[in-house]
């Protein structure tokens, strides 16, 4: 009797073992069902997904008129950033909206944590592959500007396309490391998604520290080399080559990433900070902190794509018709402004200006008239 009383409280304590990717909400919470919030996710998803198929659309008919090298690469990249945000609203939205609409048990659908793995692993892959599509960008745009002739023997479509896969399976190894050990995925509040463990034990704070590093790592990469690269463009624009290399669809390419640059900043700095700061700190997870953030980063999805799609010449044309965005005026704008700024820290750069565009006039004006014999007259004795 009282062997098979043991027996049935072994098997009870079996069935009740809280799976690890429930462990740290173990019971399960009750999170409260709304409509708004199914609205919410729904018109969310929905509006990211049909910004960006727009603007894998505009990247496709626009890849095919480009007969620039560079410019076709730069189109690569942009569709490989487009791509995989759109992948990452379609995987991770259409389970939120899910859950949402279902009330699904987490417990009962996913008793071994294989489908919370799952969401953890793509909410890990499709945050990191925007900010090191990002930083490839920023490496790509630099070696353009700045190394252009290395660059038109090193970087091809195929190259680009390569370096694409590169930054996806760098971002998928590392989304897989809570499989090998390093850290775990757990469900998160209010129960609509599953997301890495920012907790106090050793391996869930490397795994953090890693996550939060890369990401922060590529922004910065991004500011430095993208920095460079427009004080470089700016010089070839307004100085004499400004006249010899065509460089509008740089300065277009150029600015949309900035663009993008700035608005990963903006978007994925807080959560990153967050958790970086969290781990190293020691505190408290502050979950209202992290849903605040993590929200706000997802708008980076939303926002890349209008990137590219309102910042073109062509656009820019239509809105402001009357404007010349030519590179000649551009360049000729610049030099008014130099000319007006030197002139008035002394008036000596209007001489060195005028040397450096018109060096053959200010050769012969400077040029000493030659002197000729003439004989003497009668009266000038």
């Amino acid at each position: 009797m009282v062997l098979s009383l043991l027996s049935v409280n072994e098997t009870d304590a079996q069935s009740n073992a809280t799976p690890l990717c429930f462990s740290i909400n173990s019971p399960t919470f009750k999170p409260n069902h709304t409509i708004a919030s199914a609205y919410f996710s729904a018109v969310f998803s929905g509006l990211g997904l049909s910004s960006n198929l727009f603007a894998l659309v505009v990247l496709a008919k626009t890849f095919q008129h480009t007969k620039s090298r560079s410019r076709s690469s730069f189109l690569l990249f942009l569709g490989g950033l487009v791509f995989t945000d759109f992948m990452g609203l379609l995987v991770t939205g259409s389970i939120v909206v899910s859950f949402h609409i279902t009330h699904f048990n987490w417990r009962q659908l996913d008793p071994h944590c294989h489908f919370c793995n799952f969401m953890g692993m793509s909410m890990v892959f499709y945050g990191l592959c925007p900010l090191l599509l990002g930083a490839a960008m920023a490496i790509e745009r630099y070696i353009g500007i700045n190394r252009p002739f290395s660059r038109s023997t090193a970087m091809t479509n195929s190259r680009a396309c390569s370096t694409v896969a590169i930054v996806w399976v760098t971002a998928g190894c590392i989304s897989l490391l809570p499989l090998a050990g390093l850290g775990n995925y757990h469900l998160q509040v209010p129960g609509s998604w599953c997301f890495l463990n920012i907790g106090s034990k050793p391996l869930d704070m490397t795994f953090s520290l890693i996550f939060s590093l890369v990401g922060l790592l590529s922004l910065a990469v991004s500011f430095l080399l993208n920095t460079v690269s427009v004080i470089t463009l700016l010089r070839v624009c307004c100085g004499q080559d400004g006249r010899q290399r065509r460089r509008d669809y740089e300065v277009e390419m150029m600015v949309q990433l900035i663009l993008i640059m700035a608005i990963a900043s903006i978007c994925w700095c807080p959560l990153l900070v967050f958790i970086a700061q969290t781990v190293l700190s020691g505190s408290e997870l502050k979950v209202g902190r992290l849903l605040l953030w993590l929200r706000f980063a997802t708008w980076n999805q939303i926002l890349d794509p209008w990137v590219y799609i309102l910042f073109r010449r062509a656009v820019l044309k239509r809105v402001a018709p009357n404007m010349d965005w030519s590179r000649d005026s551009i360049a000729s704008l610049s030099t008014s402004l130099r000319r007006l700024t030197r002139a008035s820290l002394g008036g000596t750069g209007d001489r060195s200006e005028n040397i450096r565009t018109h060096p053959d006039k200010t050769r012969r004006e400077e040029t000493p008239l030659p002197v000729q014999n003439i004989p003497a007259s009668p009266c000038s004795v």
